[in-house]
This record gives C-alpha cells, structure tokens and sequence, in this order.
C-alpha cells in the first residue's frame, strides 16, 4: 500500500503530505534531470558528426541551453525543499543510442549524415516537450504556479530548437541529401 493510499485508508500508520499527483511529479522531474544530463554527453558527439556548420553550432547552442535547462530543474527541486536526484530515463537513452547508430552508419560528411542527425534531434526535442508540456500542466495543477513558469520556459526553448532544427532541414540540408549518391 503506497503512502498515500495509508493516509486515505485512515490508518495510523506514517502519513506522507504528498499526493499521487506529487508523486508521479517528482517522478518524472527526476526523469528529465537524468535526460538533460544524459544529453549534454551526446550533443557534443551529434555537433563533431555533423557536415554542415549550421547544424554543428545548433547543437553546441542547444547544449549551452540543455546545461540552463539543468539548472532550472535544479531551481525546482530546490522550490520543492528536495535534493536534486535522478531517474534514469529510458526514452532519452534510447534516442541518444538511435543518434549514435546515424552518426556510425551514415558516411561521414554527407548531408545524409545531417538529415539523419536531425530527425534524432527533433526526436529528443519532442519527447522533450512532451515531457516538460506534461510538467508544466501538473505543476499548474497542484497550484505551483512559479514551477510552471520556470518548466515553461524550458518549454518555449525546446519548441524553438525544434523548429530550428525544422528550418535547417528545409532550407538545404534534405535538399542536398537528396543529391547524394552511393559511390
């Protein structure tokens, strides 16, 4: 039986303020810590691997932003009078390995290697705003207004990564891709 589930229960045994709700907050902060960390290993790998310099220094302002976004989480915590700790996150190991397998399949130097790193940025991205869009809505929820400012600003940046990342795509990069041949 959870803490909570003891607490409605009425039973005298040790009662926890949190909520469910709380709970799977906390829980899933503690999944994106891990991610933001995890992913400040692997953007600098996704700008070495990538052709055009465009891309390369959209991933090098994106893990200047990614250490903000850490810190951010950090203020959360912190907000919530709790020690910053982290849950491994799948989901973002899993994309991280995927970027990982276009950077070893895709020649080095082609804008084959460019559109593949950019549909793996634009995975995290979104799974980022997934995963921050949901954050925001809880800590709304649970009446943590200034939470959900601080989250809805990570929020707003990984919406422009993406579209950023859109742009590159669009204004060349698949374009070229799509001009290279196997030799």
């Amino acid at each position: 039986m959870s803490k909570t589930a003891t607490k409605r229960s009425g039973n005298t045994a040790q009662k926890s303020d949190e909520t469910m709700l709380k709970e799977l907050f906390i829980d899933e902060l503690k999944d994106i810590y891990w991610a933001e960390k995890h992913l400040t290993k692997a953007l600098p790998k996704m700008s070495k691997a990538a052709t055009s310099q465009e891309l390369a220094n959209a991933f090098q302002e994106h893990l200047a932003q990614t250490e903000v976004q850490i810190e951010r989480i950090e203020q959360v915590f912190e907000i919530l009078e709790m020690t910053a700790r982290a849950k491994k996150c799948e989901a973002m190991e899993g994309l991280v390995k995927e970027a990982q397998n276009v950077i070893e399949e895709q020649p080095k130097g082609t804008m084959v290697r460019d559109a593949g790193l950019i549909i793996s940025g634009q995975k995290v991205e979104h799974y980022e705003i997934a995963a921050y869009g949901s954050l925001v809505q809880l800590a709304k929820t649970m009446g943590e207004n200034e939470i959900a400012d601080i989250l809805a600003q990570t929020l707003e940046e990984e919406k422009q990564t993406d579209q950023l990342l859109t742009e590159l795509a669009v204004s060349g990069i698949n374009i070229s891709a799509d001009n290279e041949t196997e030799e």
